[in-house]
């Protein structure tokens, strides 16, 4: 489903993403964890296509993002850390907007707004300006809108800042069933390393822009020698600084 060969990204001297290779198949959710200015949010920037590689190939569900740039971002569902929404419109009207960027049918729009508005728990909400929303309304808001076009692939930086222990339970719920219900592919990035531990299949480490660990959080314990031990632990051994390096570079 998600395909990467080789991505690097350069800015001038700064090498920000270094030579990753990743496969992640359909129906799986795939953790993505680094530091701060570990190449995270630039990796994902590469897949949806908002940033073009230095070198190397992304390809989702086949379509080569940067050859056919359209046909990629159709099939994407992207979240970043900082969503922007327009809060003089209704959730309803957002939702209708989104759609529309997608050649959605109207009927279609219609059923799958109500859906997945209720779904997320706004159902009460549905004729509110979004300006009068709690940071996790709109959090929610912003999921929602993100899967009205049935993505083949979700790509979400940090998806539970701001939602509350039930918002972030429903949140995991919903990737979940979507994965093993719909096929949809889901590649997160978060610093709740618990959540990685739950709903994540496999996780990769990338540190100072490289891939330093992949596999399930299972095989990552066993091959740091931590079995047992929680995921933060073997994450810290992971991407433990030696003294003598520099600092990293653009946060990412």
């Amino acid at each position: 489903m998600l395909l990467l060969e080789n991505v690097t990204k350069r800015y001038g001297a700064f090498t920000a993403v270094d030579d990753v290779s990743l496969h992640i198949p359909a129906g799986q959710v795939f953790g993505f964890l680094g530091p701060n200015g570990a190449g995270k949010t630039t990796t994902m920037k590469m897949i949806t296509g908002l940033v073009k590689p230095s070198a190397g190939a992304v390809r989702v569900d086949g379509v080569d993002v940067i050859a056919d740039p359209l046909e990629a971002k159709r099939r994407i569902g992207y979240v970043p850390d900082r969503p922007n929404l327009y809060e003089r419109l209704t959730p309803v009207e957002y939702c209708y907007f989104i759609a529309g960027l997608y050649g959605m049918a109207r009927d279609e729009t219609v059923a799958r707004t109500r859906e997945l508005l209720v779904l997320f728990g706004l159902g009460e909400k549905l004729g509110a300006l979004i300006e009068s929303f709690s940071h996790g309304m709109k959090q929610r808001l912003v999921m929602a809108s993100v899967l009205l076009h049935r993505p083949r692939l979700l790509v979400v930086d940090e998806p539970m800042v701001g939602l509350d222990p039930r918002g972030a339970r429903l949140l995991k719920d919903v990737l979940r069933r979507e994965a093993t219900e719909r096929g949809l592919t889901v590649m997160l990035s978060t610093h709740t390393l618990e959540v990685a531990d739950e709903v994540c299949d496999r996780v990769a480490v990338i540190h100072r822009g490289r891939l330093v660990a992949q596999g399930s959080p299972a095989e990552l314990r066993a091959a740091s020698g931590a079995e047992g031990a929680k995921l933060e632990e073997v994450f810290l051994q992971l991407t433990a600084e030696d003294p003598g390096q520099p600092e990293a570079g653009p946060a990412g």
